[in-house]
């Protein structure tokens, strides 16, 4: 604190004028310090609050089962017929790639912790499922797993309880980002797209992606994005299918057509198909 002489000397010779004439730069350093802290909030978690996302351990063990069995008959024409006996957890596949990415997020599995009962596994699930995905918990807020290595293996372990906690198949039908299929999307908007999701994957960071098809709908599916080789003219996206979580799957994308291709699989015979991002914002 100044004592009252020394606040006099400071005063000494000022005037109205001067005030003046220092109030522009008074603005520009509380306009700069606005824009610093504003720059601060705005920034994206750091890659160093993730971790690599690893197929082997980061995945569901269990599928998203398939209502239909897809495939071509005898004159080479690609059919469905229902597939029996009925599967009993079917049309999850956006509960279970974003599942997949909030356990990856905002959970950490302590393996040399004992093993819990359901009911404390019923309440961790919930948890992490409940987190948000547009924030990456900090490593000493992470929901802690006790008692398993992995997704990969407490999903083995405790399939039943993820099944029941993790989300119904109504959150696939009214999944937020819906909308924007409808609306069609031209080759420039895929283009960003395709430039965006390498650029996440260069800082270590998994997306959720709708893939579809509209409105012929012979796609209309979920995946999470984690893994990208590019070359001259293409770039091949590594991705988690929920439908098939033995092995990774691939997505395309053509730089010279600015076009995402899916290879064929047991429920899409392959070709041109459209992705944006989802779980990323309050719109999508």
């Amino acid at each position: 604190m100044y004592g009252e002489s020394n606040l006099k000397t400071l005063l000494v010779g000022s005037t109205k004028e001067a005030d003046r004439a220092k109030r522009p730069d008074r603005i520009l350093w509380t306009l700069l310090l606005l824009l610093a802290v504003l720059s601060g909030c705005a920034t994206a978690p750091s890659t160093a609050e993730r971790r690599g996302f690893d197929f082997n351990s980061d995945t569901f063990a269990y599928p998203n089962e398939l209502i239909w069995v897809y495939e071509y008959d005898a004159n080479g024409n690609w059919t469905t017929r229902q597939r029996e006996p009925k599967p009993t957890y079917a049309q999850h596949c956006f509960v279970v790639a974003r599942s997949a990415l909030q356990f990856l997020n905002n959970a950490r599995f302590a393996p040399e912790l004992p093993i819990a009962d359901e009911k404390t596994y019923r309440r961790l699930i919930r948890n992490v499922v409940a987190t948000n995905l547009r924030r990456t918990l900090p490593e000493e807020d992470k929901i802690v797993i006790p008692g398993y290595a992995n997704l990969r293996q407490f999903s083995e372990v405790q399939e039943t309880l993820l099944k029941e906690e993790a989300g119904g198949a109504w959150q696939s039908y009214f999944q937020r980002g819906h909308w924007r299929m409808i609306f069609p999307f031209s080759r420039r908007h895929q283009q960003a797209a395709a430039e965006e999701l390498l650029q996440k994957i260069a800082q270590g960071s998994p997306a959720v992606l709708h893939v579809v098809r509209f409105p012929d709908l012979t796609i209309n599916h979920a995946v999470l994005l984690y893994g990208a080789e590019e070359s001259e003219n293409v770039i091949i996206f590594s991705i988690y299918d929920p439908n098939h979580p033995s092995d990774p799957a691939f997505l395309n994308y053509d730089k010279v057509k600015r076009t995402f291709y899916l290879p064929a699989n047991l429920y899409f015979r392959g070709g041109e198909v459209d992705v944006y991002e989802i779980y990323r914002g309050l719109c999508y």
